[in-house]
């Protein structure tokens, strides 16, 4: 336990921010569930799906890099999905 106030408070602002980020977190993973889902049933249009990515990246829950890797592994899924 805190026995600073500053340091109470940067305890109490850790916990907000914990919070924030494992919704952000957990957004992020249903949203890229439901569109692997999507194209794994044949949907090619996955700009529903690249606008939550790049939300999670510019909020910071994830990397710009990773979120550029995600679109281009499901770009990829889609092109082959729709190949077949």
């Amino acid at each position: 336990m805190a026995n600073i106030r500053s340091a109470e408070k940067q305890r109490r602002q850790a916990e907000k921010r914990k919070v924030r980020n494992v919704a952000a977190a957990s957004r992020l993973k249903s949203a890229l569930k439901r569109i692997r889902a999507a194209v794994a049933g044949g949907l090619s249009d996955l700009s529903a799906g690249f606008s939550d990515i790049d939300k999670a990246a510019k909020r910071k829950v994830i990397k710009k890099n990773t979120a550029n890797r995600y679109k281009a592994r499901l770009s990829a899924a889609a092109k082959r999905a729709t190949a077949k």
